[in-house]
């Protein structure tokens, strides 16, 4: 008996605290319907992605790769992005480094066309170099 007594407490416990917890989140704004949408900036793109999509979900199954003289890259599709070697990753390195700045984020787009990840190793140095020209295009 004392144990459907304390089932019946937790249900109730519950049935209490749902309504208020909701009741404080939407007073916070924590919401989904009351989530700001990020800000847009050129051709609709929010900047919050590695790589600005523009287009819909289907015209993206219908791109075609662009190619920027590294055909060779090829042969890693379908490979880990943490199983590249040091050798491997300076190749990616050097590519990126020689594209023209307003290449580097449609080879990436590039890359996850052709099902090639990015080393591990130069994850971070790619989304800061990214982030950079964003913010150098957003202030002028």
């Amino acid at each position: 008996m004392q144990s459907l007594f304390i089932f019946l407490g937790i249900i109730v416990f519950f049935v209490i605290a749902l309504p208020i917890w909701n009741s404080i989140q939407r007073k916070k704004g924590n919401t989904e319907e009351n989530k700001p949408e990020p800000p847009l900036i050129e051709g609709g793109c929010c900047g919050m992605h590695e790589v600005c999509e523009r287009n819909s979900l289907l015209a993206a199954f219908n791109q075609k790769p662009e190619y920027f003289d590294d055909e060779e890259l090829d042969r890693y599709k379908g490979k880990d992005s943490a199983d590249y070697n040091e050798e491997q990753t300076e190749k990616f390195r050097e590519i990126f480094y020689s594209l023209l700045d307003e290449e580097k984020h449609q080879w990436i787009h590039s890359l996850q066309l052709r099902g090639i990840s990015i080393p591990d190793q130069m994850k971070d140095e790619v989304l800061m170099v990214i982030d950079d020209l964003r913010a150098k295009k957003a202030h002028g």
